[in-house]
């Protein structure tokens, strides 16, 4: 395969661009991305942007799985404009229901002299295979039916012998395309493979019913992954076989797990719905699968889809892989929640409030305060806030913090004092309670970390957890905020 830099020119006709995905389970990020580029390109450019469902690989298909496909577009405002559930003048966009479609164009195609009719059974193939396997050479069917006379396959077809339907492909010469991203690639006929057009089912391939829709739905764009680049030259030969306007191209660089595997959904890597799950925003998911290669040309990193929208061009798309950093995503994650106002902040929070917290207990706005700054992924509250409901169990050593300057034996003391301020607080609200404690640091004369941090290990039993003293006590509430103290005085007296 040959590269080279040409470009090509500016399409004149309206964009039409189409996310095709299999309904085989839930999207994966690479699927994500392409549904957004194809989006993005097709709102820059005025255009339409359609959602087709490829089903015609029925031992994959996942049951629900097409409604995933429309639920997760959806959700991340990726509004397609003609689609199975909303229709369109180029319907229907369901490739199991165009099976009539795909042979009238495959029986063209044979007419023509481009396709062909193979009878070939399971058994000869498999051995044709193993002896090019055996010689080092990559498997390309031998042409065997290619000869068949018009007889020949009018009494197979007569006789009810299986068959699928080939794609003729040249022996000679070259055949190239031209690609916004990759450029020129050009390659020769005679490393091209016969590929099925129909298989043996009836049900057309992979390879054929796309070019048949793309043309017949009139894309534009073709925006897909690279690891079709090899294929698009037989794209191609249908094309000029059909004679049909070929459309532009536009592949995108692969998204990997790391530098040697590409994020795959049959190798079980996070889909969108499960980084949904684990609590991270669609809008920072969409912001960093946009990044995913592609670059707006500037420092910035973080924007909405209508900013994605106008900034979005291909000559910002990479050709280098992308590898998937999910620390990146997690930060950005953290930005969003950052920017929530505290009652957005809590309406996200809550679903995982209830995994460990009774509903109603405890103050919302005081956990939204000290929650909100610190936590980048919804899915790690639980952790965070269980030891309000369940009490930790911890060691006096707990007590010592070198910059506090406070150890066991100093925090007695400050623990006995606690108890009879938090006692002497009538009205016991959040207010009331830093009075009393800051009242406490000027008693004992220490510094505030010397007094609020044994309190805070009290309460909490961690040596980190979300909020202060004060907060944390105030969540409690008088009786349990005197109970964990009494426990910490009793363990500080045993030592």
């Amino acid at each position: 395969m040959q590269f080279t830099n040409k470009i090509q020119g500016d399409n004149k006709m309206r964009v039409r661009t189409r996310f095709a995905p299999s309904p085989t389970g839930y999207l994966h990020i690479g699927g994500v991305r392409t549904a957004l580029y194809a989006y993005l390109f097709a709102r820059k450019n005025k255009g339409d942007f359609i959602l087709r469902i490829e089903d015609t690989d029925s031992e994959r298909y996942v049951e629900g799985a097409t409604q995933v496909i429309y639920d997760t577009l959806r959700s991340t405002g990726l509004y397609y404009d003609e689609g199975p559930d909303i229709g369109g003048p180029y319907g229907p966009y369901v490739q199991s229901e165009r099976k009539e479609i795909y042979h009238k164009y495959a029986k063209e195609l044979v007419e023509k002299g481009h396709a062909y009719y193979c009878f070939c059974t399971k058994e000869r193939l498999d051995t044709l295979r193993h002896e090019r396997e055996e010689k080092g050479d990559t498997f390309k069917y031998d042409k065997k039916c290619l000869n068949l006379s018009k007889e020949e396959i009018e009494e197979n077809l007569k006789n009810g012998v299986p068959y699928v339907i080939r794609q003729n492909v040249p022996t000679e010469g070259q055949i190239g395309f031209d690609d916004m991203v990759y450029g020129t690639i050009t390659v020769d006929c005679d490393t091209l493979d016969d590929g099925v057009l129909i298989k043996s089912d009836g049900m057309p391939t992979y390879n054929f019913a796309n070019v048949v829709d793309d043309h017949l739905m009139e894309i534009s764009h073709v925006i897909r992954g690279s690891e079709y680049l090899s294929s698009t030259p037989k794209y191609n030969l249908l094309y000029k076989g059909f004679d049909w306007e070929i459309p532009k191209y536009i592949h995108l660089p692969p998204v990997m797990k790391n530098q040697t595997q590409k994020l795959s959904k049959r190798h079980g890597d996070a889909s969108y719905d499960d980084f949904i799950k684990k609590g991270y925003l669609k809008d920072a998911i969409l912001n960093y699968i946009a990044l995913l290669g592609w670059s707006p040309g500037n420092n910035e990193e973080k924007f909405t889809l209508k900013e994605m929208e106008e900034m979005f061009s291909v000559e910002g798309i990479n050709k280098s892989p992308s590898i998937f950093d999910v620390e990146k995503l997690t930060w950005l994650n953290g930005q969003y929640i950052r920017e929530m106002t505290p009652e957005e902040f809590t309406e996200n929070a809550l679903p995982y409030y209830d995994k460990v917290l009774p509903s109603g207990k405890y103050d919302l706005s005081i956990l939204a305060r000290i929650l909100q700054p610190r936590v980048e992924v919804f899915m790690t509250i639980p952790e965070q806030v269980e030891f309000l409901e369940k009490r930790k169990e911890y060691g006096v050593d707990l007590f010592y913090h070198k910059k506090m300057k406070t150890d066991a034996k100093m925090s007695v003391p400050v623990i006995d004092e606690a108890i009879e301020a938090i006692k002497n607080v009538t009205d016991y609200t959040e207010e009331n309670v830093h009075e009393a404690m800051f009242a406490l640091v000027k008693k004992m004369g220490l510094k505030n970390g010397q007094v609020l941090w044994p309190i805070r290990v009290a309460l909490s039993g961690e040596a980190v957890s979300p909020g202060g003293a004060v907060e944390i006590a105030a969540l409690l509430g008088k009786e349990e905020t005197l109970n964990r103290l009494y426990i910490a005085k009793e363990k500080l007296a045993a030592q």
